[in-house]
């Protein structure tokens, strides 16, 4: 499923020009080696460009449409047109002088093997570059001094004749397209597209998914004799065809390069796309999402509006977008040398959009800076940002992201890790809070009830727990009052064991709350009076012996809304 989609996003790309064809690919090229007719090395003139990162400007090599580069492991195997110093020129940084004399000369061979029968002043410069140049020498070149340091890095060399490149030459480009084209080995049926194809035993290698190896990784991938059978090795396994293969790696490519496109959820490098390839959907799905910056032309209340719009299946002309249009999700995470899928979702644009906005009502409340809690925002919550790691846990990460899509139930892990962040710290923040209410609201349970679920304080509830929240935030904000700029309150003392055992914890917040009453005027004591005074009548004075973990999530629930709707009421007083 996930390469039938990513073979077909292929196809709807290259329908739309925006993506390399079938044998030919992006490569980044730092300098491009000019070359007279009889092959003589003339100069290496630099082909970085300028681009924006952040507030500096950097230089970096420019992205060239060259021959499709090859998938290296330990062998030695050249690309055709272009590659770095070791197969170009013979010479490297590593301290192999035999090895980057082999890689020389399989770079020639492939050149006099697609070019001896390709009579243009461009191949004939190849062929003649190819038997002159003498890698012994190369330092001592003249054209090279300038450049020769970042050779020495693994630069990119491309050739270029009379000012134009090789590749451009449609002669070169013919004996290309034909060498790639053949293929050589039994045919069988390819898994992906049906049709007969040989099948690609080492798959292209996927680059730019976040902590995996900067060469690339394998999404597809067989190196031990525990995954074989029938005699059938590395990805022969599960036959590919080279043009599937191809297509799909092709792809995932495409969305990985442009930073726009890709999103991060914990170790997970998040894509998406919709059929037919137009881009609106993407940047659309992750801003309704991920908060990412919606298109120039949406404010976010327009936003806000567009996705209820395609919640209720209802088309958005402004972007001409679809609510049927299938619409795909992956998720891929870094292992070793190798991919592993987090998730993946396939629905239409318009019941993810359903699954989003319904999570983001659910996670609603009062006193947060955000009119929708974007995903990040959310799983920061789960994670102690004074630690080295500032990553929430993979594996709950991914388990949330499949339930917002899906609309499933919340994992037990989004509550556990929420529920011991406050544990720890004391603290709960509206993001916790709108993680506590949504997740009850998601997977119900009696003891956490739904009038205890609302977006602010709910004074009419007679849950025991909540009300015994609301209690606490009372108790410290008479002890604040009593006792200006305190640096310590009894949150930072009892709160946990308030919320767990209260029958062990609100005696002794009984016989502080007077001392701190006494402190306050007349006006001041008489309005808290009154609120403990309604609140204790909810439960009389009997308090329960332990609170289970959804009670629990009452209680902070109720401690959160009181203490909100004492900074309104503060504010509304200053107004």
């Amino acid at each position: 499923m996930i390469l039938q989609a990513l073979t077909q996003l292929y196809e709807d790309l290259a329908a739309r020009g925006d993506i390399a064809r079938r044998g030919w690919g992006k490569a980044s090229i730092s300098y491009a080696l000019c070359l007279s007719e009889d092959g003589s090395l003339t100069d290496a003139v630099p082909m970085f460009v300028e681009e924006q990162v952040g507030k500096k400007t950097v230089l970096r090599p420019r992205k060239m449409e060259l021959p499709a580069a090859v998938t290296r492991s330990s062998g030695v195997l050249p690309n055709f047109l272009w590659d770095n110093s070791s197969y170009i020129l013979g010479v490297d940084a590593k301290g192999k002088p035999e090895r980057s004399r082999k890689c020389f000369e399989a770079c020639a061979q492939l050149h006099h093997q697609l070019l001896d029968d390709v009579d243009t002043a461009a191949s004939r410069a190849v062929r003649a570059f190819f038997d002159a140049w003498q890698p012994e020498s190369a330092q001592l070149h003249p054209a090279l001094s300038d450049c020769w340091e970042d050779l020495m890095k693994g630069a990119n060399l491309a050739f270029r004749v009379d000012g134009r490149f090789v590749q451009e030459d449609p002669a070169v480009q013919a004996a290309w397209d034909g060498h790639y084209g053949s293929s050589e080995g039994e045919k069988v049926q390819c898994l992906v597209t049906g049709r007969l194809d040989v099948p690609e035993a080492v798959h292209p290698f996927i680059k730019g998914v976040a902590g995996a190896q900067s060469s690339g990784a394998a999404i597809v991938s067989f190196n031990a004799p525990a995954f074989c059978s029938y005699g059938k090795e590395q990805s022969l396994n599960a036959p590919v065809g080279k043009y599937a293969a191809f297509a799909y790696t092709s792809a995932l490519n495409y969305l990985l390069a442009d930073r726009d496109s890709v999103q991060r959820i914990g170790d997970t490098s998040v894509v998406c796309w919709a059929e037919g390839a137009e881009p609106a959907y993407r940047r659309f799905a992750f801003a309704s999402l991920f908060g990412a910056p919606p298109p120039k032309q949406i404010t976010t209340d327009n936003l806000r509006a567009m996705v209820q719009r395609l919640a209720n299946q209802e088309p958005c002309a402004e972007l001409n977008l679809d609510p049927s249009r299938k619409f795909y999700i992956l998720g891929l995470s870094p292992n070793a040398a190798r991919l592993s899928v987090r998730f993946f979702h396939r629905s239409s644009f318009g019941d993810l959009m359903r699954n989003i906005n319904a999570h983001h009502e659910r996670m609603k409340i009062v006193g947060s800076s955000f009119e929708y809690i974007p995903l990040w925002a959310m799983l920061r919550e789960t994670v102690n940002l004074k630690s080295k790691s500032k990553e929430p846990s993979p594996a709950m990460a991914g388990a949330t992201a499949r339930a917002i899509f899906s609309n499933q139930t919340y994992p037990a892990a989004l509550l556990e890790a929420t529920m011991l962040r406050i544990r720890a710290e004391r603290e709960i923040t509206p993001g916790r809070a709108a993680i506590l209410k949504a997740y009850y609201l998601r997977n119900p349970d009696p003891r956490c009830p739904e009038e205890v679920l609302h977006v602010s304080l709910n004074e009419s509830s007679t849950n025991i727990p909540y009300t015994l929240g609301r209690l606490f935030a009372v108790y410290e904000a008479v002890q604040e009052k009593a006792n200006p700029g305190i640096n310590a309150t009894i949150k930072d003392k009892y709160f946990n064991s308030a919320a767990s055992i209260p029958a062990t914890i609100f005696p002794i917040l009984d016989n502080l709350c007077p001392k701190h009453l006494r402190k306050l005027n007349p006006r001041l004591r008489v309005y808290y009076d009154k609120q403990i005074a309604q609140l204790k009548d909810v439960f009389g004075e009997a308090y329960p012996a332990r609170l289970t973990l959804p009670e629990q999530g009452s209680f902070n629930l109720g401690y959160y809304h009181q203490k909100q709707a004492r900074y309104n009421k503060k504010e509304d007083t200053e107004a």
